[in-house]
């Protein structure tokens, strides 16, 4: 019988980004990794990340989330994510401020009628903490490029931490680049011992950043909240924007706001219910269960 067997999970998205919310608290129990990748099939239910909620750690929050990709890793952050799930809690029990807690840190976030404002924490701008393989001078700028070196197709990225690590590529011009083409080789690039999420922004106005992204454990994807969060903060501390900006994504806007009083990322934006379901042993990848000795 497969882990997973019989328990009841929500489909949801965040502005395209597809999640399946495991609400575990009840019954804790691990997400096999060949469990999570066999439920990402596209005939069975393909999504981008597992929001897994466990029972609380710290007196005060409303859940332990485990984000797990579709290829089975874990990660440490997903903004789309995180307010999926503050609007399943906020459905669930009426209350709309709500407080998770994962592996990065804690998650606080708020449920309006305008949308859900999520508050991501700090970003970590030190080589150590985003990681990179060894120390530079600069993370707003690493030595890194793809391509021939006299004319390079990318180059020196801005990289930060905002749960999880990202590299930001600037450039003129999002179409003319194939990410699904380059993506692989730079989540697995050596300076990134942990992978890495990798953006190209376009900064349209100081106000304004337009963004497709390659995230690790994924692949491309419609929106990564945590990704517009990097964009925005690299921006901002590079001097193209100011802190507060408008990021665009295949599947839509998040407003991203940098808060100098405490350097913490606000991000706000929709989510959506699609549908609720049981996983059985064929999604799940495992025989059925034939209740016979």
């Amino acid at each position: 019988m497969a882990v997973l067997e019989n328990r009841t999970f929500v489909k949801m998205n965040g502005l395209g980004n597809e999640i399946v919310v495991l609400d575990l608290r009840a019954d804790p129990v691990p997400v096999p990794p060949s469990e999570a990748r066999a439920l990402a099939r596209p005939e069975v239910v393909p999504y981008d990340q597992i929001m897994a909620l466990y029972p609380p750690v710290t007196v005060g929050t409303d859940a332990f989330v485990r984000i797990i990709n579709n290829d089975g890793s874990e990660s440490g952050a997903c903004g789309n994510g995180t307010r999926c799930i503050a609007l399943y809690e906020a459905d669930r029990i009426g209350r709309d401020h709500l407080i998770f807690e994962s592996v990065a840190g804690l998650l606080e976030c708020d449920v309006t009628k305008d949308g859900i404002t999520a508050d991501m924490g700090e970003p970590h701008f030190g080589w150590a903490a985003i990681p990179l393989a060894g120390p530079v001078s600069d993370t707003a700028a690493i030595e890194l490029q793809v391509g021939p070196s006299d004319a390079p197709v990318l180059r020196a990225p801005s990289v930060v931490n905002v749960g999880n690590p990202h590299a930001i590529f600037w450039v003129e011009d999002i179409a003319s680049i194939d990410l699904a083409h380059y993506g692989p080789e730079l989540e697995h690039h050596p300076v990134f011992p942990e992978r890495v999420n990798i953006s190209l922004a376009h900064v349209v106005s100081p106000e304004h950043i337009v963004l497709k992204v390659w995230e690790r454990g994924v692949g491309l994807t419609r929106a990564c909240g945590s990704a517009a969060c990097a964009a925005a903060v690299s921006a901002a501390r590079t001097g193209r924007t100011g802190r507060r900006v408008r990021v665009t994504l295949p599947g839509g806007d998040l407003m991203i706001d940098w808060r100098e009083s405490d350097d913490h990322i606000l991000m706000t934006g929709p989510a959506e219910h699609e549908f609720d379901g049981t996983l059985t042993a064929d999604m799940l990848g495992a025989p059925a269960h034939s209740g016979t000795a």
